[in-house]
């Protein structure tokens, strides 16, 4: 069992080189007791995106704070705080903050897909 705070995890900074300004806090995964998942929340910084790119894996997606737009496939949708979004594996997808503020999402992925 885990009962904590955002507050109290490390950010790691995405390392990717097709990333800008792209942070994440790992929540709950195999650490924690959750075997098969990992939970993680991603931080976007103004003008910041995560690199666009395909994996064998889904990911479920919650938005918590922010303004900006997710592309999956060749459809970009807008995505606000309270949205939520499943991106089946396969699928060339990025996320982009379009606000002025940080865009900040839940993204739940099988262990195998966080890396």
């Amino acid at each position: 069992m885990i009962v904590s705070n955002m507050d109290t995890l490390k950010e790691i900074k995405v390392a990717n080189p097709e990333a800008k300004d792209a942070f994440m806090k790992i929540l709950v995964g195999p650490d924690q007791g959750w075997a098969d998942y990992v939970m993680r929340e991603f931080e976007l910084g103004a003008g910041g995106f995560s690199p666009k790119h395909v994996h064998d894996w889904p990911h479920i997606n919650y938005i918590i704070e922010g303004l900006g737009e997710l592309q999956v496939g060749d459809a970009v949708h807008e995505i606000k705080a309270g949205g939520y979004a499943y991106v089946p594996p396969g699928i060339v997808h990025q996320f982009r903050n379009m606000g002025e503020g940080r865009l900040k999402f839940i993204c739940i992925v099988p262990k195998e897909g966080h890396k």
